[in-house]
C-alpha cells in the first residue's frame, strides 16, 4: 500500500539517534516520492506495481531528487511549524536523510513484496524476499518507531537540561 506509515518507524529511530544530523521530514518526503509509481499503477491499472522506483538504481535517483526538493520543502515546513531553530537543513543532512529513506524503503518492501527486483537490472530476483515474516517486519517497524519516539524526547530533554545548566 503506498504511503505506508510503517516505513517511518526506522526513520524515527534514526532521528532519535542522529538528532540534528538527520532530517525526518526529508526522510518522509523520500518515502512519499518512492510510492508515487505504485500509486499511479494502482490508479491506472497499468504497469509494474513495484517497478523501477523499487530498485536500488531507482532509489538512488529518487534519493537525489528527494534531497534536492525535500530540503526546501522541509525548511518551509519547519518555518510553518514554528521550528525555525531546526532550519536550515544542510545539504549533507538532506542527502543522507533522503538516500537512507529511499534505500530503506526498497529494503523493507523487498522483504515482503514478491514483485520487487531490488538489484535490477543487474540481478533479476529478490534475494531478501521472506528473510523475515511480514509480521516480524511490521513489528520491527512499529517497535523501532516507538523506541525512536521515546529516545528522541528523552535525548532532547537531556540536551535541553544541559543547555540550561550552562
Amino acid at each position: 500500500m503506498p504511503f505506508t506509515p510503517f516505513h517511518m518507524g526506522p526513520g524515527l529511530l534514526l532521528k532519535a539517534l542522529l538528532q540534528g544530523s538527520f532530517s525526518l521530514m526529508v526522510f518522509a518526503w523520500a518515502q512519499i516520492i518512492m510510492d508515487i509509481q505504485p500509486l499511479v499503477v494502482m490508479i491506472t491499472g497499468e504497469g509494474h506495481l513495484h517497478g523501477f522506483s523499487h530498485t536500488y538504481v531507482g532509489a538512488t535517483l529518487i534519493g537525489i531528487g528527494s534531497a534536492l526538493t525535500g530540503k526546501y520543502a522541509a525548511e518551509l515546513g519547519l518555518r510553518l511549524l514554528g521550528r525555525s531553530r531546526d532550519s536550515p537543513i544542510s545539504w549533507p543532512v538532506a542527502i543522507v536523510s533522503a538516500v537512507i529513506g529511499s534505500y530503506s524503503h526498497v529494503l523493507l518492501d523487498s522483504v515482503m513484496h514478491t514483485d520487487i527486483e531490488p538489484f535490477a537490472p543487474f540481478i533479476l530476483d529478490n534475494r531478501v524476499l521472506g528473510l523475515v515474516s511480514v509480521a516480524a517486519l511490521h513489528e520491527f517497524c512499529v517497535y523501532s518507531g516507538l523506541v525512536g519516539i521515546s529516545l528522541y524526547f528523552a535525548i532532547s530533554h537531556w540536551l535541553d537540561g544541559r543547555k540550561h545548566r550552562k
